[in-house]
């Protein structure tokens, strides 16, 4: 039985630049499941910017988390990813931008993203039969969000309301923050990941993921898309 409480199939970097600023960033690798140590940047809490994504680690959701269900095993879940990487076709978009979402911070795509839209909708639906229905009361704090008429309906159906014309790729790197504080953090990104952000960028790969015992998410496995 597994020891994950929930999966996931994210958008997960590979090696390299980008991938080891943002588990720097975080203060978590999700590739390597383990802790990693923030930069120095002065006048700023990076502990504190980066508490509420810091567990789901540097990523982009295309499948948000999930239980499975009782009649489905982790390994089964395992073959049915590969199954699908193996006809799903790489994406490849212009770029990644810093971007202020809301309240937060994120590097969002520049670029056409109908490709990446089908991926992100593909990984949704083809692995939907895994995924257990969210309790009640997960229902209803989603519903007290503020959540539009189609929203809810996408809710009932996938079990998450930001999911097929609601996607929104991005890669989250702080949480709700202030003016000021956002201000200084976009600076702050900007300085650190001079370099990394790949042009053209292209998703070539998904990740399947888990959430630990601890609420910490770590990377299972990768996916070559060969479709």
């Amino acid at each position: 039985m597994s020891d994950y409480t929930r999966f996931a199939i994210y958008y997960v970097p590979p090696a390299g630049p980008l991938e080891q600023f943002g588990a720097a960033w975080l203060g978590w690798d999700i590739a390597s499941g383990s802790a990693v140590p923030h930069p120095h940047v002065d006048d700023l809490d990076l502990e504190a910017v980066t508490d509420t994504p810091r567990k789901y680690g540097f990523h982009a959701t295309l499948k948000p988390p999930f239980r499975l269900t009782e009649s489905h095993g982790e390994v089964e879940l395992q073959a049915a990813v590969a199954d699908l990487a193996d006809v799903l076709a790489p994406v490849t978009l212009d770029g990644l931008k810093l971007s202020q979402i809301s309240s937060f911070l994120a590097f969002a795509v520049e670029g056409s993203q109908s490709g990446l839209n089908a991926l992100a909708a593909a990984c949704v639906r083809e692995l939907d039969h895994f995924r257990a229905p969210a309790s009640a009361s997960e229902t209803e704090r989603r519903k007290a969000a503020g959540l539009t008429e189609r929203q809810t309906e996408l809710l009932m159906q996938w079990g998450y309301p930001y999911v097929m014309e609601e996607f929104k790729f991005h890669m989250t790197l702080s949480g709700k923050l202030d003016p000021e504080t956002a201000t200084r953090s976009m600076a702050a990104i900007e300085e650190l990941s001079l370099g990394t952000l790949p042009r053209p960028f292209i998703i070539d790969a998904i990740a399947l993921v888990g959430e630990r015992p601890d609420g910490r998410f770590e990377t299972i496995r990768r996916y070559s898309l060969n479709g």
